[in-house]
This record gives C-alpha cells, sequence and structure tokens, in this order.
C-alpha cells in the first residue's frame, strides 16, 4: 500500500448529514495529505451538499479506485446510486435511499477485502432505514463483522490517547450483569491487546480494567461480579502473558487513563466508557471495529436528520476517523 493509503468514505445516510460532513472534511486540503479517500455514495446527495457549502470543489466521477484523481479540490465520487428527489428528502429515509446506503457499505467492504483500498471510513447510517431496505442488523457494525466472517469484534471509541473498549453494548443495564462472563472477557482482553498491538503500536502497554461496581465492590459489599467473573478473568489473562491490570473502581481509572497510564480501557457497559470519552472528546469522537480483518473507522454521531440540509453539522468527528484510519493503514501496511 502506498504512504497515502486509499480510504473509501461511505456516505452513510444520504438524507442525513453525511454528505455535508464529507463535503466539509474533505475541503480541508490536509486529509489529502494523509491519504486518498474515495467517496462510495449518491450523486445527487453528493452534488446538493457541494452546491450548499462549497461550490468551488469539484467532483471526479472514479468507477473503480485506480480512477480516482486525490487532489485536494477535488471529490473523487464512486456513484452507485443518483436518488431523486423523493427519495432525498433530508430526514426522511426511504426503502430506496435505505438500499442505496447499505449497498455502499457492501462496496467497501468488498473493495478492502481485494486490498483495493487500505481501509474504511463510515459515514453515519440510520437503522431505520436499513430495515426499510430489507436489512436487520443493529447497525454498521454487525453487517460488517456477518459480511468479513468474524464472529469476535469489540467496540472501541477513541479520542486521542483515550480509548474505551466496551464489554457490552447497547442492552439495557439490568442486563449487564447476566452478560458479562469470564470467558468473554478474556476473549475481549486477547482481542484488544492484538489490535492495540497492530494497529496503533501499543504491545505490552496495559489494559486497564474497569469495575462494574462503586470501589470494585469493596470486597463483596456492593456486589459479587468483581470476584466471581472479573478478577478470574484478568488473572486468567495475565496467566496467558497479556498486560491486564485492575479491576479497578471507574471514578478513579478513567483519570488514570487520562494520564497516560493504560492503553485503553476496558469498560464493563455503554455508559460507564461512553460518558468520558465524549466529555473529553464531544466532537471528535472515533468509532473503530476491533476484530474485523478490515480497517474500519467511523463518526461517533449518528445521522442527526434536525440538522440535514442546515450546513450547521461539524465534521471533526470525520476527519479524526478519517485520520486514524490512515495511521492504522500505515501500521498495518508498513506504510509502502
Amino acid at each position: 500500500m502506498p504512504s497515502r493509503p486509499i480510504l473509501a468514505i461511505t456516505m452513510g445516510d444520504p438524507v442525513g448529514v453525511g454528505p455535508e460532513i464529507i463535503i466539509k472534511a474533505l475541503a480541508d486540503a490536509r486529509m489529502y495529505q494523509i491519504c486518498r479517500p474515495l467517496i462510495i455514495g449518491d450523486l445527487s446527495a453528493l452534488e446538493r451538499a457541494r452546491l450548499a457549502l462549497d461550490p468551488h470543489l469539484t467532483i471526479n466521477l472514479a468507477d473503480r479506485p485506480g480512477m480516482g484523481r486525490y487532489q485536494s479540490g477535488t471529490l473523487d465520487l464512486m456513484a452507485l446510486s443518483q436518488l431523486g428527489p423523493k427519495d432525498l428528502e433530508y430526514g426522511r429515509p426511504t426503502p430506496a435511499s435505505g438500499a442505496a446506503m447499505v449497498s455502499y457499505i457492501l462496496a467497501a467492504i468488498d473493495l478492502a477485502q481485494l486490498q483495493k483500498v487500505s481501509g474504511l471510513v463510515t459515514a453515519p447510517i440510520s437503522k431505520i432505514a436499513m430495515k426499510l431496505s430489507g436489512y436487520d442488523y443493529p447497525g454498521h457494525t454487525e453487517l460488517l463483522a456477518k459480511k468479513t466472517g468474524t464472529p469476535e469484534f469489540a467496540m472501541m471509541l477513541a479520542g486521542g490517547d483515550f480509548r474505551v473498549v466496551l464489554a457490552t453494548i447497547h442492552c439495557a443495564l439490568a442486563e449487564v450483569p447476566k452478560r458479562l462472563t469470564q470467558e468473554g472477557l478474556v476473549r475481549l482482553f486477547h482481542l484488544t491487546s492484538r489490535a492495540l498491538d497492530r494497529d496503533f503500536g501499543l504491545a505490552g502497554v496495559p489494559l486497564g480494567v474497569a469495575a462494574l461496581n462503586p470501589h470494585a465492590s469493596e470486597d463483596g459489599m456492593f456486589g459479587h461480579e468483581e470476584a466471581d467473573i472479573i478478577i478470574p478473568a484478568v488473572k486468567e489473562a495475565q496467566a496467558a502473558g497479556l498486560a491486564v491490570e485492575g479491576p479497578f473502581p471507574a471514578d478513579t481509572l478513567f483519570w488514570r487513563h487520562y494520564h497516560g497510564e493504560f492503553a485503553a480501557i476496558i469498560c464493563m457497559y455503554h455508559d460507564q466508557g461512553l460518558i468520558p470519552l465524549k466529555l473529553l472528546h464531544f466532537i471528535d469522537g472515533v468509532n473503530v471495529t476491533l476484530g474485523l480483518p478490515i480497517i474500519r473507522t467511523s463518526v461517533d454521531h449518528g445521522t442527526a436528520y434536525n440538522l440535514a440540509g442546515t450546513g450547521r453539522a461539524v465534521p471533526d468527528s470525520l476527519k479524526a476517523a478519517i485520520t486514524m484510519a490512515a495511521e492504522m493503514a500505515k501500521r498495518r501496511f508498513g506504510g509502502k
């Protein structure tokens, strides 16, 4: 792979903020210094956003990655759809717009698996639009895992050097203790360690493990999950040679991570990790899928239908996702 890796930038939901944040992000010439961005999406949606936000940019239609110009001022687009007005009403997904949205992701996965692109950077999608188009996946991550044949994967949210990995994701808080297992945590420790080594160069830097209960249960006063599940998982991982430490009370652990003590924090549930991450990196957080055979980063926000078409959507998260994917690609492919 070249020193400026080709990255597939999928448009996401064409009636959300995806087209607008792509225009704003790629108007920054610095993006072209680190990668060659290939947009995969809808011609009409991108043209509408271009005219509204930065008409000085031009669109180059590229049927394949090798046809891109990859220079600042030009938007290289692999146009997989050209939706009509009835399917491009802001904030109103249709079966056609949903099918187009999914087609961008599937095409990008194929290109990555064939090594025609170095990785994917995904703009936000709508679960409603996905269902309208006949795909019953909770989101990007599950679709990517299915299409790449990946049985074990994890969600990492990152802002700069602040990284959190989630042991459970979208479930009721009451369900979290039921979903935690020693075996599952050990697998997560191994998966996270491999990914941080391969794509971030953090081999040997310890993972910090957050306790589920206040004060790490204080010897069983506030729960038993630490003694029954988390501590045995940490000990098993340590016996296998992994640099894993904890569990530590969450109210102090994130401060320690912020000051550089850990490569990442393994969090037991969604908000435990997302609250500190978004406090520090609300507009520039990045979602990274660990465990895939291909590189995938994403914005850490949704389609923002209420902002679509207003020009007010902020591109910082997409720019950070592009930057991180480029860095991961250079490390994974040797910077060639």
